[in-house]
């Protein structure tokens, strides 16, 4: 059962998402500061570098619709012109890209989250799979070791082999596939600090003023153009299906709360995870646009 989001029916209807830049600007960049996602370079072999901020998106700053039609845009960019520039400039054909996923700042309260990740997770099985060449985590704290005990074999067996977690900030790690410029920034900072903001304003692939974003957002305003001239999408209500696969993702969501809730009683983490509770209403969901 594919995802109903909005009636997208995204099989047949990605020009359309692709043409609808978000708008205004400020919702834009909401969408952008709280699901942390930019390009930060190109590894040596010429595959894309995508960085993501886990541990610090929040993905409260909008509805669900707008973080959806914002992945799909990226994907679509990335596909359309990232990887056809990569190819003419390295001279093969290069269909996967690298990505690089931050757990700075990662906390128990993020498990809340499952089920925006598992739509995230969704579109791109359906729709763009075999991707991702590799999967580098850094800066994971305690809290995701715990996590991840749990959930790495849950995990599909072609997706384990893709994943590698890195020591530290993974710098040495990554500077072996790729050269300093394209590391992400969080990955450049010496010691901790958060992945959401850098000391160069260019230097922040997640921001909206970053050159990748700045592009992109001028592609879709370009692509809007060249349509048929329509309206901003209206407030209303949108219905979301989660499909199958998501099945997989709640009893991950399920396995994790039970042993987090294990892990505060063995280590007297007193009342940290009250509250803690990761929703099983997988059959639908009703949110409000904005």
């Amino acid at each position: 059962m594919l995802l109903d989001c909005l009636n997208w029916r995204v099989h047949n209807e990605i020009d359309n998402i692709l043409m609808k830049p978000i708008v205004p600007t400020d919702l834009y960049r909401a969408v952008r500061d709280s699901h942390l996602i930019g390009m930060s370079g190109y590894s040596r072999e010429g595959l894309p570098v995508f960085a993501h901020g886990v541990g610090l998106s929040t993905y409260d700053k909008a509805s669900v619709h707008y973080y959806m039609q914002s992945h799909i845009q990226i994907n679509e960019y990335r596909d359309r012109i990232v990887l056809p520039t990569a190819s003419k400039k390295y001279g093969r054909p290069i269909t996967t890209g690298v990505k690089v996923l931050d757990m700075s700042g990662l906390k128990l309260s993020a498990l809340n989250q499952i089920k925006m990740v598992t739509l995230i997770s969704t579109i791109d099985d359906l729709n763009y799979p075999e991707k991702t060449h590799t999967y580098y985590i850094v800066n994971a704290p305690y809290v995701f070791s715990a996590c991840w005990k749990v959930v790495k074999p849950l995990l599909q067996e072609r997706t384990r082999k893709k994943i590698q977690v890195l020591s530290g900030n993974g710098r040495d790690e990554l500077l072996k596939i790729m050269d300093y410029a394209s590391l992400p920034h969080f990955c450049k900072r010496e010691g901790s600090g958060s992945s959401r903001h850098s000391g160069y304003a260019n230097d922040n692939c997640f921001s909206l003023d970053h050159p990748f974003h700045q592009q992109l957002y001028n592609y879709v305003k370009q692509k809007s153009l060249e349509s048929e001239p329509s309206q901003p999408i209206k407030q209303g209500s949108f219905h979301v299906d989660l499909p199958e696969p998501a099945v997989e993702g709640t009893e991950i969501a399920k396995t994790i709360e039970s042993q987090m809730h294990n892990f505060e009683k063995r280590n007297g983490v007193s009342g940290s995870l009250n509250g803690l509770k990761i929703n099983d209403d997988s059959d639908h969901r009703t949110t409000r646009c904005p």
